[in-house]
């Protein structure tokens, strides 16, 4: 029999607060909020903590149990692989991160041709022995014009590609928020959403949309904050957007945290 070293005792009498992987591109099926799944690629950190007495932790238990769950990952199973490794592992804290591009077909807004457009997405899942959570980010870009710009010139205005940050804690578990909601949210609070595919009635449409709704950086942030604050489904959040500048050589942000007393992102 080979010898286990990792299951050897340990003297030193000091806990780790995480062992594990973390940069491990994996190829995943990811749910959609239409209920269909799709192939991406994820980048996983998985983490556990280590009793004072345990020399290591078993690394190959990871990629198993990543492999185990790789064809149903959603909001409730992200939850379920943090479980899983948890006890696998017999620790009392496990912490699950993966990020991956999620794609959703859009249609051009007057042609209706369809294309797909990428947003970065993460899902992070922590299970204990007290209760778990889950913690849900979306960035998101968008097209943002600015309202100063447009005020005070004879013609036109500056706009710019913006990003719109959102991190969620959902206040429930199980929890039907998924990040088909949380990109509509954000979509709908620059100036105009950002498109794959625009034949020449659409561009049209989409440059007079967006010279038609200016919004600084502290505007799509509070029009976010405003959308998630009617929902009771969200314990706590983070907002962050960032403005890539088209005519400074700075970029302009705004950020905004919320919770509840339940806990925060």
């Amino acid at each position: 029999m080979l010898q286990d070293v990792q299951a050897a005792p340990d003297v030193r009498g000091i806990p780790l607060d995480e062992v594990g992987i973390e940069g491990l591109r994996y190829p995943v099926l990811i749910s959609n909020g239409q209920g269909d799944k799709r192939e991406t690629v994820a980048t996983a950190n998985m983490s556990v903590s280590l009793d004072p007495g345990v020399k290591g932790a078993h690394l190959s238990r990871f990629i198993e149990v990543l492999h185990s769950w790789r064809e149903q990952l959603g909001a409730a199973s992200a939850v379920g692989i943090a479980d899983d490794l948890r006890e696998r592992m017999g620790s009392t804290r496990a912490r699950v991160h993966m990020a991956f591009p999620y794609f959703l077909e859009r249609s051009a807004p007057v042609t209706g041709a369809p294309a797909f457009v990428e947003y970065n997405c993460a899902v992070s899942a922590v299970s204990a022995r007290e209760g778990s959570s889950l913690t849900l980010q979306v960035v998101v870009p968008v097209t943002s014009v600015c309202p100063c710009s447009k005020a005070i010139s004879d013609r036109g205005a500056h706009n710019q590609r913006g990003w719109i940050t959102i991190d969620v804690r959902p206040a429930d578990h199980p929890t039907d928020l998924w990040f088909d909601e949380l990109i509509a949210i954000a979509e709908a609070a620059g100036s105009s959403p950002v498109y794959a595919l625009l034949k020449r009635p659409d561009e049209r449409h989409v440059t007079m949309a967006g010279y038609d709704n200016p919004v600084f950086v502290e505007d799509m942030v509070r029009n976010v904050a405003q959308a998630l604050a009617n929902s009771n489904r969200i314990g706590a959040y983070r907002i962050r957007a960032v403005n890539d500048e088209s005519i400074h050589n700075h970029a302009a942000f705004a950020e905004l945290a919320w919770t509840s007393a339940a806990g925060s992102v």
